[in-house]
């Protein structure tokens, strides 16, 4: 049985536009309309809105991933359990960059409408993120 479009619009999400920051990808994929919410709860509109917020976290940690550690897909709708890493050059919520490589975790839920990604809402262990930019592991 062949892989749910959303399914396959997660993974190029995923692969090609937060791991290789592409954002004509970006704009393929995503609904001019999209409604986002990212890991770290700051909320944006529209695939431009959502490129902005990728160029500041890709400022924040360089050597950006999301590894999809599980995902399970319906026709308009996907689900995915991830885990985010990077090495922490520039300061996110005021703190000083530490310079070590950060790791924390998140689900992801997506919607899909007329061939694009059309909802993404991500909730990150954003204390477990805290912990490590304050040095606390």
């Amino acid at each position: 049985m062949a892989e749910p479009l959303s399914a396959r619009l997660v993974r190029r999400f995923y692969d090609e536009v937060w791991n290789q920051a592409d954002e004509a990808v970006a704009r393929e994929i995503l609904a001019a309309d999209l409604s986002f919410r990212g890991s770290i709860g700051e909320e944006r509109a529209g695939a431009e809105g959502f490129i902005d917020y990728m160029r500041k976290i890709h400022r924040a940690f360089a050597d950006y991933h999301c590894r999809i550690d599980h995902l399970v897909a319906e026709t308009a709708s996907a689900a995915a359990r991830m885990t985010f890493s990077g090495l922490h050059c520039q300061s996110l919520w005021g703190e000083k960059a530490t310079g070590h490589t950060v790791t924390w975790a998140g689900g992801a839920f997506f919607t899909v409408r007329d061939g694009q990604i059309a909802t993404i809402w991500v909730l990150g262990d954003t204390e477990a993120l805290r912990r490590q930019l304050a040095g606390g592991g």
